[in-house]
């Protein structure tokens, strides 16, 4: 008899001790990979069917129900076994990062013990985009060509930018030199023939070393005696002229077709067949027609 209470006051003891646990990754997440989550108890003989995955919605500031994402969990896929409860995301984005957690429904997740709910789980997802380069004084839309004409003795100022889950570390470098550049920002001070050559930008991110990008331009030196038009500064003005040339010619050429138009409208329209206008006809004037009402014979 004390044999049996013994090990009924164990298990009691013991079972009051499960705690409900999430699993994920270990390891930094790249954009793109799998990831798994698990749900489990660590007593394995309690039952994991009454358990759900939540995520934490910083916008709403609330814990909801992963299949209450409805943007994105078409993309999750969840397996439940004997055991566990398995969230699979078949590729990482950033809006995946959490975090998660595990919840009973048997608590609601309101519950104050760790048997109906497990502790957050949250996990960042990185990623870098490909590499843009800017000039100095010029819109970063135009962006940079894969050759950069200058003239002998200009300034030369390109920067060096990538969109990433944190800020990268930018290097330059020049092919046949060994100095590296440890800046964003690649400087050419009244260019000259010496600096002429291949030059390459380097993104390293912080966090992940297999995320990094490279880009390189080359940058030739106009012979004095080049035309102006060479440069790849007078190219850019000469397109961005004709483009503004273009657009004046086609709002030119609209308004003139417009006001043709209502002019032709105005020319092509006749007088006003006002029927209001016309002078009422009363029963004494001759215009009135004999008054038929007395007539006894039928019109048939």
């Amino acid at each position: 008899m004390k044999v049996l209470l013994v090990v009924a006051v164990v298990a009691l003891v013991h079972g009051s001790y499960a705690t409900l646990l999430i699993k994920g990754p270990t390891e930094p997440v790249l954009e793109g990979e799998t990831i798994t989550l698990e749900c489990l108890y660590s007593d394995s003989e309690l039952n994991i069917s009454q358990v759900h995955f939540e995520v934490f919605s910083k916008y709403m500031q609330t814990w909801r129900s992963v299949w209450e994402r409805s943007w994105c969990s078409y993309s999750m896929q969840i397996q439940r076994t004997a055991d566990s409860l398995v969230l699979s995301i078949p590729h990482a984005g950033r809006f995946y990062e959490g975090p998660y957690r595990c919840v009973s429904d048997a608590e609601n997740g309101t519950g104050a013990d760790n048997s109906s709910r497990s502790q957050p789980l949250a996990f960042k997802v990185h990623y870098m985009g490909e590499l843009s380069l800017s000039r100095e004084g010029y819109s970063s839309y135009l962006g940079v060509p894969q050759e950069l004409k200058v003239r002998l003795g200009d300034d030369v100022v390109v920067k060096c930018s990538a969109s990433s889950s944190e800020e990268p570390s930018y290097f330059w470098s020049k092919d046949g030199d060994d100095w590296i550049l440890p800046s964003s920002t690649l400087t050419l001070r009244k260019a000259s023939v010496m600096d002429e050559g291949q030059y390459t930008c380097m993104a390293e991110h912080p966090s992940v070393e297999s995320l990094n990008k490279k880009r390189t331009i080359s940058i030739s030196i106009l012979p004095p005696h080049a035309a102006w038009y060479e440069s790849t500064n007078a190219r850019l003005m000469l397109m961005t002229s004709a483009a503004a040339v273009s657009l004046l010619v086609f709002i030119l050429s609209m308004t003139v077709f417009l006001c043709r138009r209502a002019k032709h409208a105005n020319t092509s329209k006749g007088p006003i067949d006002d029927h209001s206008q016309k002078k009422p006809i009363y029963k004494t004037s001759v215009e009135s027609l004999p008054s038929t009402c007395g007539d006894k014979q039928p019109l048939v």
